[in-house]
């Protein structure tokens, strides 16, 4: 009786959870991007997803699902079935922020996902015309203190991330420039070039070359430490304003069920990916610097801290979406 008990268990033992995790993946992986392709999360999304598929041994199908400043991709796959064939490739847009600006977002940033690990940050870098007389971050400051709301600031609409951090650099720095928004940060490039109006803290990707062709003037960057790309330019902190950043993250996440086997190899394997050199350089020449340490708990808790940074300056700001 006892080894025909034993015969029975086995096909159960086979079909176990542990066993589920251990024959994943068994088709394409879905990697969704909340946003359009050609983007910056589309182009990092890229420059992962051949090295992730070789070490599943299936490929990474990147899915463009635009629409509502991320909202909507990401709220599919909130839904999705937490088998490891579908995760989402996001932005501190999605996660960080969304949640503080629209009260009935289709998903809870936090309950409804998984966190696997951090891909990538990104800064911004601080433009102003060429021919504002100012040649640093504590002139810039000084400039505006004696001007208070005859300078204006662009930036890509109400609630984005080039809108708060301007938005942070203000409190911090006691300033006041007025907001003028635009529909992205490109159609303000020819305001600022011509004068009309004096700041944007821009994506570095896009607003570098303009530095490069002579157009406009960088004063700093708005991460923690200075960027390979501008070494030369320093970092708004050490400019005037200790302890001010500002960057984007990039990160993926599983609906929320997902195992913690399927969660811990994805997070293992992209960081092995980020390490290569090649990948590194893709991510180097898009401005984002990858991040290589940031398993499920780090990047949970640094998504935690970002939210709630974010989410006082939009109420002490008093700031709402588009």
């Amino acid at each position: 009786m006892k080894r025909r008990s034993l015969s029975l268990a086995l096909p159960l033992l086979a079909l176990a959870p542990g066993s589920w995790a251990q024959a994943w993946p068994s088709k394409p992986i879905r990697l969704v991007v909340p946003f359009p392709a050609g983007g910056a999360t589309d182009l990092l999304a890229r420059a992962i997803a051949q090295g992730l598929g070789n070490a599943f041994g299936q490929p990474i199908v990147v899915d463009n699902r635009p629409g509502a400043g991320g909202t909507l991709g990401s709220a599919e796959v909130a839904k999705a079935q937490p088998d490891g064939h579908t995760l989402l490739m996001c932005t501190s847009s999605t996660h960080s922020i969304a949640p503080h600006l629209n009260p009935n977002l289709p998903y809870n940033a936090e309950a409804d996902f998984t966190p696997v690990a951090q891909v990538a940050n990104a800064t911004n870098i601080v433009l102003v015309p060429k021919d504002l007389p100012v040649a640093s971050i504590k002139e810039l400051i000084a400039y505006a203190k004696a001007r208070p709301g005859q300078l204006n600031y662009a930036s890509s609409g109400n609630g984005t991330i080039v809108n708060l951090t301007a938005e942070a650099f203000k409190a911090q720095a006691g300033v006041f420039i007025v907001h003028i928004p635009y529909r992205g940060t490109a159609l303000a490039i020819p305001d600022l070039v011509s004068g009309t109006v004096q700041l944007l803290f821009d994506s570095i990707v896009s607003g570098l070359p303009h530095v490069k062709d002579g157009k406009l003037k960088a004063l700093a960057i708005t991460s923690a430490k200075r960027s390979p790309l501008v070494p030369e330019l320093p970092t708004v902190a050490e400019s005037g304003l200790p302890g001010f950043e500002s960057t984007t993250w990039f990160g993926i996440y599983g609906p929320k069920g997902l195992s913690a086997d399927i969660t811990n190899r994805v997070a293992t394997e992209l960081q092995r990916a980020l390490q290569r050199p090649d990948v590194a350089e893709r991510l180097a020449r898009l401005g984002a610097e990858p991040v290589t340490d940031a398993g499920p708990a780090r990047f949970a808790a640094m998504v935690k801290a970002d939210s709630a940074r974010w989410a006082t300056l939009i109420r002490e700001r008093r700031i709402v979406a588009d």
